[in-house]
């Protein structure tokens, strides 16, 4: 069945996305861009897809509207250029938004919409690449309760958890605590993996005991083996990370908020960014332990 669905956004991550949607829709529309991701989209799905040559002629043909960029400023040329999205969008439009940005510009986007009769959805992702390919995400959703319905199935396509968090801006929030968690985990698995390699304990052995107990994680089961091997060519990039990291300190800006270990972590991903390391893993914190 085909839902008019416009899809902005086929890097890493999106372009397995926009793959799970053509598999059960048949059709996209997406925006002709001059990128090399874009380019091999394209010659891929060619007869599955709408190529438009400006977004606000794409949003005129779209009933659902699902982005995935790189940050604010992204957001901003999509949704507010002279011929951005929301120059051409219709009356009940649906606009998904798997950016990883700040809750004060989805607000800001939610209300701009709203005067146009659509509905902007804040609903950033974990998962990561993997979750991606294999449709497994993790989405968390900011927005209007009462049309929340509309769009599930279509992130059904390539989430395994899709939970409402509240008022625009809260899905935004939501994925800032995921990140001070999964950042402290990192770092907690980078210090335990460098104690034990110093000790010459075996690996799998290590991961197999630890998995069982009360210091399983994600990271553990999916980074340790990498880690201890110092592979960090894939995965969730440092340049990534430390944008998520100053979110979320713009964020508590003049509160009474206290991150004190989120701000070491945040000050180690600077400093392997400025290394050289931007587009490594982010399991490679362990780097500044050797």
């Amino acid at each position: 069945m085909h839902k008019n669905i416009g899809f902005i956004g086929l890097g890493v991550m999106g372009s397995y996305m926009a793959t799970h949607l053509i598999k059960k829709y048949k059709f996209l529309h997406i925006l002709d861009r001059n990128s090399l991701k874009t380019k091999k989209f394209i010659r891929k799905y060619k007869k599955h897809l709408f190529i438009h040559e400006r977004l606000d002629k794409l949003s005129q043909n779209c009933s659902y509207i699902i982005t995935c960029v790189g940050n604010d400023k992204d957001l901003k040329s999509v949704f507010l250029s002279k011929n951005g999205i929301l120059n051409g969008i219709k009356e009940g439009t649906n606009i998904i938004d798997h950016t990883t940005a700040s809750p004060k510009l989805s607000k800001d986007l939610f209300k701009r919409f709203m005067k146009k009769k659509s509905f902007f959805f804040d609903a950033p992702m974990s998962g990561g690449e993997a979750g991606a390919k294999f449709g497994e995400l993790s989405i968390m959703i900011g927005g209007e309760k009462k049309k929340i319905n509309n769009i599930y199935e279509i992130l059904k396509q390539y989430s395994k958890s899709i939970i409402y968090m509240g008022k625009s801006g809260s899905g935004q929030l939501t994925k800032m605590v995921n990140q001070i968690c999964v950042a402290a985990v990192i770092q907690g698995l980078a210090e335990g993996l460098n104690f034990a390699k110093q000790k010459k304990l075996n690996i799998n052995n290590l991961v197999d005991v630890i998995k069982n107990g009360a210091g399983q994680s994600w990271q553990l089961e999916n980074r340790a083996k990498t880690m201890w091997n110092d592979r960090y060519n894939f995965g969730f990039m440092n340049t990534l990370m430390l944008k998520d990291l100053n979110l979320i300190f713009n964020e508590i800006t003049g509160s009474n908020i206290k991150l004190p270990i989120t701000k070491i972590i945040k000050k180690n991903y600077k400093k392997l960014v400025n290394l050289g390391y931007g587009k490594e893993d982010t399991s490679n914190l362990i780097r500044l332990l050797r």
